[in-house]
């Protein structure tokens, strides 16, 4: 059992998470008991936490099944039971403030901590997400050493920290400067240096040499670049990468279960609380909505190619099971029997990897998605502004990045030289100079996602979810946690039939509005 639970949900683009709101609302509903849930969002103090959790949180039709469960009781409900708190992940103690924490009596009152805090943008600036993805991690295990009662760490990583590997991805932490590429090797200290020599040096250099705008691109292109010369396809999976290896650092020796869940793809809620409902924009999503708008005429990926992803739902889920069988350990350890009085439920305390996919147990190929897209939108075809049907045009798969460029080239770099051409001659008359730079600006666009997406719509992986399974296994006699209301095994899920009725209708309805 969940009893008081500290949530760190934050995200560096000013909005609480996708994954967090969920899990706020599977914890209410399937376990009104909880004492509290500590929601730290970043604001500038109580009064804005407390609105933002109102409107981003709680005020989502995603809680629509709870509120009906609770009728008028509902908003009494969730202000006893979920606590806003203002704060920063970047800070020293999230920078809540000392008498807060003194008054809530959090660091005694905490049992459970899951860390969901990350800037996901796969081409973000190097001190911003060196700041959220791996100094957070830092700040979370400082505030975890200051909580006696704790019973169980949880940090959210990605499937995707493998970069491009092949083959068997395995469920094992990253060893201390471990790197994807060979003769590197990784120190995050140093690291933390270079993002900030790059900082201070580009603050003590003036605007005049140096716009704010060339100042971001400057910390992006250095972020890109650190990923690739230890082996990361971007940004985002490096920093997290390096997250993970600040975990085990931190929490080595320790006597609380440490566990890391990695999810792949993360896809539109299966089952409840709503079907089909989903947040911002995943990977293969831009492939549907490129489809959608008709502003997509071919795309990098191979359709025979495993696409590894897993519903929000059953994300949540496998955490919840997850937290509640390590945490079990825990409180079995520190009463006066012996775990092996009792059915081993995990492994004893230690730093533990879940991987959170699909690829491995039941795969879906790229063409289950353009399959059921084809169906989805030939049944129901949109309309253009002129009240005229839109008519469903196919879409061009490349299966290389070779063959992708050499399309691109030949199909729009070529035209595309040929009208700056024109337009030097004509002097820029006729509105062709405002043109060119609009489609070379399109250009430059899916070129550039091309290159950051691609080592995904290419991955040629397997994630083994070993422990995983051993867990399902684990809680089997456990009737509560294998009630469908807790199902995590994507055998259960008839691919098909979930992206032509769920996912798809649920990012037409809640991306696309």
């Amino acid at each position: 059992m969940m009893t008081n639970v500290y949530i760190n949900m934050m995200k560096s683009t000013e909005a609480t998470g996708f994954l967090g709101k969920m899990l706020v609302e599977k914890i209410l509903r399937v376990q009104p008991d909880v004492k509290r849930i500590y929601l730290l969002v970043r604001a500038a103090d109580a009064a804005a936490a407390r609105q933002r959790v109102e409107t981003e949180v709680r005020g989502k039709e995603l809680f629509g099944m709870l509120r009906q469960q609770h009728g008028s009781g509902f908003d009494a409900f969730v202000a006893e039971k979920v606590v806003a708190l203002a704060g920063d992940v970047t800070r020293e103690g999230f920078g809540v403030e000392a008498e807060t924490l003194h008054e809530l009596r959090l660091t005694d009152e905490l049992n459970v901590i899951i860390n969901s805090a990350a800037t996901t943008n796969f081409y973000e600036r190097y001190n911003e997400a060196l700041d959220v993805n791996v100094m957070g991690v830092k700040h979370m295990c400082d505030f975890a050493g200051k909580c006696p009662n704790l019973d169980v760490l949880l940090h959210v990583s990605t499937a995707y920290v493998a970069g491009e590997k092949q083959g068997l991805v395995p469920e094992r932490p990253f060893r201390d400067g471990e790197t994807l590429r060979d003769g590197t090797r990784l120190d995050i200290d140093a690291e933390l240096r270079l993002a900030r020599d790059l900082t201070n040096q580009m603050e003590a250099d003036n605007d005049i040499y140096m716009s704010p705008k060339a100042k971001r691109k400057a910390m992006k292109d250095l972020g890109l670049t650190r990923a690739r010369h230890f082996g990361w396809p971007n940004t985002y999976v490096f920093t997290k990468s390096m997250g993970e290896m600040m975990l085990g650092q931190m929490t080595r020796g320790g006597h609380v279960p440490v566990l890391i869940v990695r999810p792949s793809m993360i896809t539109s809620v299966q089952n409840d609380p709503l079907p089909g409902w989903i947040e911002g924009t995943r990977t293969i999503d831009m492939i549907l909505i490129g489809y959608a708008k008709q502003s997509l005429s071919c795309f990098l990926a191979d359709l025979d190619l495993t696409m590894d992803v897993m519903p929000g739902d059953m994300v949540v889920n496998a955490m919840m099971v997850a937290t509640v069988a390590h945490a079990s350990y825990t409180q079995l350890s520190r009463s006066e029997k012996k775990p092996h009085q009792q059915p081993q439920l995990v492994l004893p305390a230690a730093l533990q990897v879940y991987h959170v996919t699909s690829s491995l147990r039941h795969p879906a190929p790229y063409a289950v998605l353009y399959r059921t897209g084809i169906r989805y939108f030939e049944e129901h075809p949109r309309v253009g502004p002129d009240g005229r049907t839109v008519r469903t045009r196919k879409v061009r798969f490349f299966g290389s990045i070779t063959m992708f460029h050499l399309f691109m080239v030949l199909k729009y770099r070529l035209p595309l030289e040929l009208l700056r051409l024109l337009s030097i001659l004509c002097f820029g008359l006729f509105g062709l100079a405002a043109l060119y730079q609009d489609l070379a600006r399109n250009y430059r666009l899916v070129m550039q996602l091309v290159d950051l997406y691609g080592p995904f719509s290419l991955f040629e992986g397997c994630f083994d979810d070993v422990n995983l399974n051993k867990l399902r296994l684990a809680m089997a006699d456990h009737t509560t946690m294998t009630s469908p209301l807790f199902n995590f095994d994507p055998k259960t899920v008839e691919w098909d039939e979930y992206f032509y009725r769920v996912h798809i209708p649920g990012v037409m309805k809640y991306v696309l509005k």
